[in-house]
């Protein structure tokens, strides 16, 4: 990043040498807004997908490298059959509405989770987005999609077992960072910073071993509302922290 990036007011008062490097928001309370202001729970999705290409772009300008965004759990499949069709629909069209300028501005698209049961159509754009953009190093902009992450955690175990039961790996060279390749998240580190909106005090399945020393930020504004200053808000906390990964500080 050059200095000429932090010499707008863009920041205020945050440090760009301490801002995380890697942020993962739990994108909670689309229906709620949609629900106070008497509009279809879909209207609430499309706001907060508007949201989450304005954080994308804080990121991206503010220099922060990854961004993973919860979109669609494994538990969600039991919401209404329109929500989830509706859903569906909505994460296709965005990728062909915005991929060109997603690319141009050199975002690298990944999706993480079961992509096997989407629809074949997005299946298709998901694949090309990640074609497209996978020489980008603008920001890196992790989706999780039919994402749980237990899930996530005992297909890394199968396919550990499967090395150890041909012989291409040994049981005792197995260590956490060997668990860290086989996870969905093996190309990003470990989130810095997790924001979940809407006062939700859960991780609601996401990212169970990736967060162990995650800093947790709670608001309880709910996603349709997290805007660039909201957002500040949530790095400004973030800075407070004092970082010590079990240790004793100044050990």
């Amino acid at each position: 990043m050059t200095a000429q990036l932090f010499s707008t007011d863009k920041l205020l008062n945050l440090d760009p040498q301490k801002l995380p490097q890697h942020v993962a928001v739990i994108m909670d309370g689309n229906g709620r807004w949609a629900k106070q202001r008497g509009l279809p729970r879909i209207e609430g999705h499309r706001r907060g997908a508007n949201i989450l290409k304005e954080i994308l772009t804080n990121c991206k300008d503010w220099g922060i490298n990854t961004l993973t965004a919860y979109a669609f759990s494994t538990e969600n499949w039991g919401r209404p059959l329109t929500e989830v069709s509706f859903l569906m629909t909505l994460f296709e069209k965005l990728l062909i509405k915005e991929l060109k300028e997603m690319n141009e501005e050199g975002v690298r698209i990944r999706f993480i989770g079961d992509l096997s049961p989407l629809p074949e159509s997005l299946q298709q754009e998901i694949a090309h987005s990640m074609a497209i953009t996978k020489n980008n190093n603008a920001v890196n902009f992790n989706v999780a999609i039919n994402y749980g992450s237990r899930l996530e955690i005992v297909k890394a175990c199968q396919a550990i077992a499967e090395k150890v039961s041909t012989g291409e790996l040994a049981p005792d060279t197995i260590d956490e960072n060997t668990i860290s390749q086989y996870l969905y998240t093996s190309a990003s580190p470990d989130p810095d910073l997790l924001i979940r909106t809407s006062g939700e005090m859960r991780l609601s399945n996401f990212l169970l071993w990736q967060l162990a020393y995650t800093e947790m930020y709670i608001t309880d504004t709910l996603w349709p509302d997290f805007n660039c200053s909201e957002f500040r808000a949530a790095l400004a906390h973030y800075q407070k922290r004092d970082r010590r990964f079990g240790k004793v500080k100044g050990s």
